[in-house]
């Protein structure tokens, strides 16, 4: 699937994974994307964005991710603009990381993981990206169905793509049990989306990215980092985002690829 004069929607496209995508897009000739961020950064980010590529390609939406009214207004916007979005990159994640049982000293009592920090996690990092995903794929069912089109067949070529983040952690990682959660149950969505969306020619994907260096690792603290991350990824290093990037562009682009990709560093959890 070409990316060029395609249109697409990026979650969490502030910083981080998000940003590197939309440039990498942009530098594959994509004629517009979303950049979809709850800060009011995604602003001026798009800017930059726009300013680097020389065009204006990267359209800003601030807003919670989580929210339906606000997904289907970026979407009305996109295709009244641009046409149809062919490409979905659900990005925008939170951790919450805490032990889920931990004994209090001083009164000896148990003390387990919030239940409203879990269900924001899933909100955020589950239910919002499987969303955001089907909003795509069902506005490409409703252009087919316009065209009467019914079931795709490959000589049509490829109507959309989707590749969702998932992480290393989905294999299980202490300390993230609401964080770990999300990425495997994205895993179980991602591989029934794409047995669903095919039908209508939409492939879907999951890339599982290691440590990378976005905000969201950096706030764990460098220090951190050195002592509890590096020592177990085989490059010594944490990922560039741009790294994530290329290989996301990759799954969106080539037809072949299905399923999951690792792009960890070669990092694997201590016991």
């Amino acid at each position: 699937m070409d990316l060029s004069k395609r249109v697409a929607v990026i979650t969490g496209g502030a910083s981080g994974i998000g940003r590197a995508v939309a440039a990498a897009m942009a530098r594959r000739g994509v004629a517009a994307v979303a950049l979809v961020d709850v800060s009011e950064a995604v602003e001026d980010v798009a800017t930059k964005l726009n300013a680097e590529a020389g065009r204006t390609f990267a359209i800003p939406f601030q807003g919670d991710t989580t929210d339906p009214k606000f997904r289907a207004s970026v979407f009305d916007s996109m295709q009244g603009r641009f046409g149809v979005v062919s490409m979905c990159v659900p990005a925008a994640g939170i951790t919450r990381d805490e032990l889920a049982v931990r004994i209090d000293k001083t009164t000896g009592k148990a003390r387990v993981y919030p239940l409203e920090q879990f269900r924001l996690v899933v909100e955020v990092n589950l239910i919002a990206p499987v969303y955001w995903a089907l909003e795509m794929i069902g506005r490409i069912a409703e252009e087919r169905a316009a065209k009467s089109l019914k079931r795709w067949a490959p000589e049509e070529g490829m109507q959309g793509s989707v590749v969702f983040i998932g992480s290393v952690s989905s294999q299980g990682n202490r300390g993230q049990i609401s964080y770990a959660s999300t990425k495997a149950g994205i895993e179980g969505a991602a591989a029934t989306i794409m047995k669903e969306a095919m039908f209508h020619g939409v492939r879907c994907g999951v890339i599982h990215p290691g440590f990378t260096d976005t905000p969201m690792v950096r706030a764990m603290g460098m220090d951190y980092v050195a002592k509890n991350i590096l020592p177990y990824t085989q490059l010594g290093r944490l990922i560039d985002p741009d790294e994530i990037a290329d290989a996301i562009c990759f799954m969106l682009a080539n037809s072949a690829v299905s399923g999951e990709l690792w792009v960890d560093a070669g990092w694997h959890a201590p016991a």
